[in-house]
């Protein structure tokens, strides 16, 4: 048990850094904008406490907006793709879920790579929709979230193959 929290503890202090420090300087075309930082949600364990994930995520994105000066848009979109991420896990990974045996070590590449793009889609969608905010801007909407979520799935499983640890 300690282990895992000194495992999500470094994992969220180093993905806020890298997010503050490195990925938040580059916006390539005005569109293309990684967001690394919600792999703590994707990867954090299913069989802890809901409410502290949820606190978590929170915490996370406030993080992120504090020193983005966005506002609350980042947690607003972290607390999302948290309260959903059940449902998504349940579709991407359907009985191993329904047993609480997922681990992102074991799964399947595509599932893993599908569960990825779900959250991160709909992570990326609230959050240009929050920052924008406007229904004639749409088109830019759909622009920022396709192509910042394209290069953040593959940032994200990029890191997810680098850091697994191989158990064959």
């Amino acid at each position: 048990m300690n282990s895992i929290v000194s495992i999500n503890g470094v994992r969220f202090l180093v993905l806020v850094l890298v997010q503050i420090l490195i990925l938040n300087h580059i916006n390539f075309l005005g569109y293309i904008n990684p967001y690394l930082y919600i792999l703590f949600v994707i990867l954090y364990p299913i069989k802890n406490n809901r409410t502290l994930f949820i606190f978590l995520s929170f915490l996370i994105g406030l993080t992120i907006d504090l020193f983005s000066d966005s506002g609350g848009v980042h947690a607003a979109a972290c607390v999302t793709i948290a309260y959903i991420r059940p449902v998504v896990l349940k579709f991407c990974f359907g009985m191993i879920y329904e047993h609480q045996a997922v681990k992102f070590s074991n799964v399947e590449f595509g599932a893993k790579t599908m569960y990825i793009a779900i959250l991160t889609l709909i992570h990326h969608l609230i959050l240009f929709s929050l920052e924008i905010f406007n229904l004639s801007k749409i088109i830019l909407t759909l622009q920022k979230t396709l192509f910042s979520s394209v290069f953040t799935i593959l940032l994200c499983v990029l890191i997810t193959i680098i850091f697994s640890k191989n158990s064959k």
